[in-house]
Parts: C-alpha cells; sequence; structure tokens
C-alpha cells in the first residue's frame, strides 16, 4: 500500500502522524511510505531520519494527497485538506466530528473512508488511541491551569500547592477517566486540594481505595458541580462520551457564584467543550475571561509537548495502521471489531452512530457500509 504522512497544518501543531521507527515497520512489511519535507523536523525527526527509514520525501501535502492509498495524520483535516481527499481514500486519524459540522460536511462530501482513532475500542471497553493523548492532556490541564492561576495571566494568583501557612488551591476535576486520573494525579503531586466527580459509583470506589484520603471523591450532580465549583480555585473538565459531544456540565449562570480569577481547563473542547461558555482557543491564544473567570480551552493540548505525544500517539496507532496496511481497510476492520468502531464515514454515509445523532445524519452501521461496498 502507498501511504502518506503530510505535515500537521492547525496552529501550532507540531506532531507527526508516524515517526521513522514507524515507517521502518511499514516500509518492512512491503509498503511505500512518503513523508512530507520537514514534517517532524521541529520535533527533532529529522528529514535523513525519515530517508533512512526507507521513506520518500515529498514536497508539498498535495502530492501525498494526491497519490496515497492511506493518509495517516494526527489532527482532524482541516477544511483544504479535506478538499484534497478523494473517493475511496482512507484516511486514519482523529476526527472529533460531533460538534464540527463543517468537517463532516466535507469528509462525506470527498468519499473518503475515515476512521477516526477516539473512537477506536478495545477488549476493556477502552479507547486505546485515545488514551495516550488523555494521558498527556489531563496532564497538562494542571500545568496550564497553574499557569493561568498566576496573576499576570489574569489568574487570582494562587500557588497551586500553597506553602506553610497558606492552604493550597483546590482543584475540582469533572469526570473521573483516563483525563481525570490523570489530572487529579498531578494536582496531588503538586500539593493541592483535589476532588474529583463521577457517575460511577465503582469508579469512585477504584479511586478511593487507589488514592486513599490525599484524592476525596463525589458522586456528580448538577447539586454536587454547583456548589463545587463556587468553592474551587480550578476546575478541570475531563468528561467523555465516546463520539459524542461533551455534556454542558457547568452553565453560565454557575459562573457567576465562582471566584474572580479561577479558572477553567475544558480538555473535552475536542468534543464541544463541557462547560456552557466554552469555545476552543489555540496555543498562541490559549484563554480567555467570562465574568471573571479565566477559561483555557486549547483544542490540541497535546500538541504542545508535541514530542513526547507523537511518540505515544504512534506507540499505539502503528499496530493497527499495520493491519490497515496489510490487510485492505475491508478485511481489517471485518477481522477487528474495535477497530471497526472507529469508522466513523464510509463513501459518503455516516457509520459513528453518536457523530449521526448529533448533527442529524442517516447512521449506516459500519458492517452494513462495509459488506455494501463489496
Amino acid at each position: 500500500m502507498l501511504i502518506g504522512i503530510p505535515k500537521e497544518i492547525k496552529n501550532n501543531e507540531y506532531r507527526i502522524g508516524m515517526t521513522p521507527a514507524g515507517v521502518r515497520e511499514l516500509v518492512s512489511h512491503g509498503h511505500q511510505v512518503m513523508v512530507q519535507r520537514d514534517g517532524g523536523t521541529s520535533i527533532g525527526l529529522s528529514n535523513d531520519d525519515y530517508s533512512a527509514a526507507g521513506a520518500t520525501l515529498i514536497d508539498t501535502a498535495e502530492e501525498i494527497f494526491a497519490s496515497a492509498e492511506m493518509i495517516i495524520k494526527v489532527k482532524e483535516p482541516q477544511p483544504q485538506e479535506c478538499k484534497m481527499l478523494r473517493s475511496g481514500q482512507l484516511l486514519f486519524t482523529y476526527l472529533h466530528l460531533a460538534p464540527d459540522p463543517e468537517q463532516t460536511e466535507l469528509l462525506v462530501k470527498s468519499g473518503a473512508i475515515a476512521i477516526a482513532y477516539e473512537t477506536v475500542t478495545d477488549a476493556q471497553g477502552g479507547l486505546p488511541l485515545l488514551t495516550p493523548m488523555s494521558e498527556v492532556a489531563g496532564r497538562m490541564a494542571i500545568q496550564a491551569g497553574a499557569h493561568a492561576l498566576e496573576k499576570a495571566q489574569g489568574g487570582m494568583g494562587v500557588l497551586l500547592g500553597g506553602v506553610p501557612g497558606v492552604l493550597p488551591a483546590k482543584v475540582i476535576v469533572i469526570g473521573g477517566g483516563v483525563v481525570g486520573i490523570n489530572a487529579a494525579r498531578m494536582a496531588m503531586g503538586l500539593g493541592a486540594d483535589v476532588t474529583i466527580l463521577d457517575r460511577s459509583i465503582s469508579r469512585l470506589k477504584t479511586l478511593d481505595q487507589a488514592y486513599g484520603p490525599r484524592l476525596k471523591t463525589l458522586y456528580s450532580s448538577v447539586e454536587a458541580i454547583e456548589a463545587e465549583v463556587t468553592q474551587a480555585d480550578l476546575v478541570i473538565g475531563a468528561v467523555l462520551i465516546p463520539g459524542a459531544a461533551a455534556p454542558k456540565l457547568v452553565t453560565r449562570e454557575m459562573l457567576k457564584t465562582m471566584k474572580n480569577g479561577a479558572v477553567l481547563v475544558d480538555v473535552a473542547i475536542d468534543q464541544g467543550g463541557c462547560f456552557e461558555t466554552s469555545h476552543a482557543t489555540t496555543h498562541q491564544d490559549p484563554t480567555y475571561e467570562i465574568d471573571g473567570v479565566i477559561h483555557y480551552c486549547v483544542a490540541n493540548m497535546p500538541g504542545g509537548v508535541a514530542r513526547t505525544s507523537t511518540f505515544a500517539l504512534t506507540n499505539a496507532t502503528l499496530p493497527f495502521a499495520l493491519a490497515l496496511a496489510n490487510k485492505g481497510y475491508r478485511q481489517a476492520l471485518q477481522d477487528d471489531s474495535h477497530l471497526m468502531s472507529g469508522l466513523n464515514v464510509h463513501r459518503g454515509k455516516i457509520t459513528c452512530d453518536a457523530v449521526a445523532e448529533a448533527l442529524g445524519y442517516d447512521y449506516l452501521a459500519p458492517t452494513e457500509a462495509i459488506n455494501s461496498a463489496q
């Protein structure tokens, strides 16, 4: 298979969809790999590294999209990239379609086959291609929140861990999944007063057993969230419904009860955000203020630590990329129901029920889509 790895073009996005080690694996299986020149240089992956691994260096994304059978990326294709996709071409990347009607429409029109990292599942009910970036984003959320709390950044001027004689910051984490656990661990490590909210009693029990009195656990309800954010210095939104738009759990009315200079970090912003007042920001301009509350809503947080993120992500995606290349997408999906869960768009049809429901499209089951195309 001819595989293309274009350079990412989203604002301040320096990750790349494949490392030289990944290229070498694909080439060793008999595949051809094209990598856009300078695609990885900003994170220390040189053109020579890719050439030595067996890649062909290509000057422009247009050339890659025009000839590759499978495109492997990191972030969702931007409008100009969507317009370069062609019917029957395979796209393997993060998509986050539910809150993005423009991208969805363009992918449907393209006729391409789009497999989303974030909806691929595993035997344990997890999301193996989302997990590494969720780990990164959860940890970064605390770094970003701590920075935003500084007075010069618009925050109230609170040190997360406090000092002897001064109380630490109160951190509220909404959601006890991978993002939430990693955020809580980082916040506890810095000495903050941390409470995590979740609707799963079994998850709260697991967290209680793992961390004991260092981590407060609380069942998530409207009343509980309302009470906790009122007292919070930093709130981390870490809620995920796979493939679907995130629920709005912190309302505009709740903002009015929060401390002046408190900080919200919305890690769910890729799926539309879990705060009513959230809108996507960039690493270049990461924060804004509403009702005295600082919002950090960067939509590609792991891109801020692009080298770490690239290696963490491609470690997880490579086995799936190999399966798609070795078997072709139809056979690979038929052989692996978990990879099948990643199919979001197939030749003009929406094959992810959460996306179809969120955006008002007719839903076609992935198995039906694959079978009808044969």
